[in-house]
C-alpha cells in the first residue's frame, strides 16, 4: 500500500501539533537475557561469536565487548558488554550488520534476538546480520545491583506533605548508595552518552564502516544522540516511537506523558463504542473504569495475575491498561476489565505499588527533572490529573519521584546533528508512551536530515504495523530509499 501524500500528512501534524506535546518512553522492568557464551574480543576488536546456548531458540550467537567503564577515561577499569547476533537469513543477499537499540530504559537486546526475532521483519532478517545488545547497567553488562529488600520499601508517589517529600528524597539518596556499593563503578557511568560510545566501539568491532541502527522508544534517544555525535559514520538509521529529549522541564515531561496515555484511553472508549467485539460495548467504558480504580484505592480489587491479592490502583493504571495500550489490545483490555469488574471484592488490605526496577538509574542518569518541595510536586500531580483525569499516577511521576535528589550526567538539550544522511523517524499518530508531538519536534530538530513517517494507528511501535509501513521501513534500511515525507493508513484491529 503506498504512502500517503503530503497533503495527508499536513492534517495529520496540524493535529498532532493542536494536542498537548504528548509522550516519554516505555519504562518497562528489565528483561532477563538469555544465557550466552563469554567471549571477550581479541586485541583487534573483532567479536569472537559462539552459540547462545538457548535451546529453544537456536540460531543465535553471542559474545561480549569490552568497553571502558567511562570513556573520558578509556585506560580505566573496564566492563563487557553482551552482545548476540542473528545471521542474514540470505548471505547471498547480505547488505551488512543491523543494530537495535533496545528501549525501557531496561530492555534486553540480547533477548530480542535470542527469543524475539519475529519483532523485525522477513526483509530485514534476509538482508542483515541483526545484531543487538545489552546495554551498561542491564541484563548481562554488568546490570544495576540493588538491595530487594529496600527496593520494596520504595515509598508511595502519592505524597500528601512536605514531611513525605523529604522522606522520599532521602530514601532515593540510601537506596543510590546501596546500589553503587553492589553495582560497582559503572553505577555512575550509565547515561546514555556513554552508551553512545559503547555503540560505535560496537560498529567497529563488527566492521562496519558505517552504522546501520534500528532504534525504538528510549532506543530512540541513543540513536538521535550516536547521529549527533558521529554523523558522518550513519549509513541508515530508523527511530522508531520517538524520544524528545529536547523537554525542558519537569511540568513539561509530565504533561506530555499524561496527554499521551489520556489519548490511548479515549481511543479505546471510542473503539468499544463502536465495536460489538468489545465486552464492554453499550455501556459507559469510564463509569466502569472509575469504579475499578475505587475498589483497587480499597484494597479490595482482586489482582488478576495473583489471585487472592489486592491490586493496586497504580497498578491498575500501569500494568492493566497501560500495558495493553502498547499493544494496541483493545479487545484484551476489555475482557479484563469486565472479569475484574464481575470478580468478588476481596477484603480491604493496603496496597502499594510493584517495586521499580533497578534501570530506572539509567533514566536518572538522562533526565533532570527537579522538583523543588511538596507544594511543586502536588502541582504537577494536579496537573497531570486534569490532563489525564481517568489515569492517576501514571508511571512517569513514579519515575519523577524515584530520579528525586538524583544527579543527571547527560540533560536533556536540543539535538544538533549535522553531515548525517537522511533518518527515518517512525511513531504512531496514537501512541500511549511517545506521542506523536514528539515525533514531529526530533524531525524538526533532525532538519534536512529528518524525515517523519506516520502510522496513522495505534500502539508503541510501528515499523511493522502493516504493509505500507513494513514496505517503507525495508526499502529505505536495505537499498536507502527514502520515502517521501507522509503517512500509512491504519491496520483494522
Amino acid at each position: 500500500m503506498p504512502l500517503r501524500g503530503k497533503s495527508a500528512l499536513r492534517r495529520i501534524v496540524a493535529r498532532g501539533t493542536a494536542m498537548t506535546v504528548g509522550a516519554v518512553t516505555a519504562l518497562t522492568t528489565c528483561l532477563a537475557a538469555a544465557p550466552a557464551v563469554h567471549a571477550s574480543p581479541s586485541a583487534t576488536g573483532a567479536l569472537r561469536w559462539a552459540p547462545c546456548g538457548d535451546r529453544q531458540n537456536p540460531g543465535a550467537e553471542c559474545a561480549t565487548l569490552s568497553v571502558p567503564v567511562d570513556w573520558a577515561h578509556p585506560d580505566g577499569p573496564r566492563l563487557d558488554l553482551e552482545v548476540a547476533r542473528r545471521k542474514a537469513t540470505d548471505p547471498g543477499a547480505r547488505v551488512g550488520s543491523m543494530v537495535f537499540g533496545p528501549g525501557g530504559p531496561g530492555d534486553s537486546g540480547v533477548e530480542m534476538v535470542v527469543g524475539r526475532i519475529s519483532r523485525f521483519s522477513p526483509e530485514v532478517r534476509r538482508r542483515f546480520d541483526i545484531v543487538s545488545f545489552d546495554p551498561r547497567g542491564v541484563g548481562g553488562s554488568n546490570p544495576v545491583n540493588c538491595s530487594a529488600g529496600l527496593l520494596a520499601q520504595r515509598p508511595s508517589p502519592v505524597l500528601k506533605s512536605q514531611a513525605d517529600f523529604e522522606t522520599t528524597v532521602a530514601y532515593n539518596r540510601r537506596l543510590r548508595a546501596d546500589c553503587r556499593a553492589r553495582t560497582g563503578p559503572v553505577f555512575d557511568h550509565l547515561d546514555t552518552a556513554q552508551t553512545v560510545r559503547d555503540v560505535d566501539a560496537l560498529r567497529a568491532a563488527l566492521g562496519e564502516r558505517k552504522l546501520t541502527f534500528h532504534g525504538s522508544s528510549y532506543g530512540t534517544l541513543l540513536g538521535a544522540q550516536y547521529a549527533e555525535t558521529y554523523p558522518r559514520r550513519v549509513r541508515a538509521m530508523v527511530l522508531e516511537s520517538v524520544m524528545d529529549h529536547s523537554v525542558a522541564t519537569t511540568r513539561d515531561f509530565l504533561q506530555v506523558e499524561a496527554a499521551a496515555a489520556g489519548d490511548s484511553f479515549q481511543e479505546f472508549r471510542k473503539w468499544c463504542h463502536g465495536a460489538a467485539a468489545c465486552a464492554l460495548h453499550g455501556r459507559d467504558v469510564r463509569v466502569v473504569w472509575q469504579d475499578l480504580l475505587t475498589r483497587a484505592s480499597r484494597g479490595t480489587l482482586e489482582d488478576p495475575a495473583k489471585p487472592g491479592s489486592s491490586l493496586s490502583s497504580s497498578d491498575l493504571v500501569n500494568k492493566i491498561a497501560f500495558r495493553a495500550f502498547y499493544a494496541a489490545d483493545y479487545a484484551g483490555l476489555a475482557t479484563a476489565i469486565a472479569e475484574m469488574e464481575a470478580s468478588k471484592p476481596l477484603p480491604a488490605s493496603p496496597t502499594s505499588p510493584a517495586p521499580l526496577p533497578s534501570a530506572t538509574a539509567v533514566f536518572c542518569s538522562d533526565w533532570h527533572l527537579p522538583v523543588r518541595d511538596y507544594r511543586e510536586y502536588a502541582s504537577v500531580v494536579a496537573m497531570m490529573k486534569r490532563t489525564a483525569p481517568d489515569l492517576p499516577y501514571l508511571l512517569p511521576i513514579h519515575m519523577a519521584a524515584a530520579c528525586l535528589g538524583a544527579p543527571t550526567a547527560n540533560p536533556q538539550h536540543h539535538l544538533n546533528v549535522h553531515g548525517s544522511p537522511r533518518i527515518l523517524v517512525s511513531n504512531a499518530l496514537h501512541d500511549p508512551a511517545t506521542g506523536y508531538p514528539w515525533a514531529v519536534s526530533v524531525a524538526r530538530q533532525l532538519g534536512r536530515s529528518g524525515v517523519l513517517l506516520t502510522y496513522e494507528g495505534q500502539g508503541h511501535g510501528s515499523v511493522t504495523s502493516g504493509p505500507c509501513m513494513e514496505h517503507a521501513v525495508d526499502s529505505y534500511l536495505t537499498d536507502l530509499a527514502v520515502p517521501p515525507q507522509g503517512s500509512c493508513p491504519a491496520i483494522p484491529s
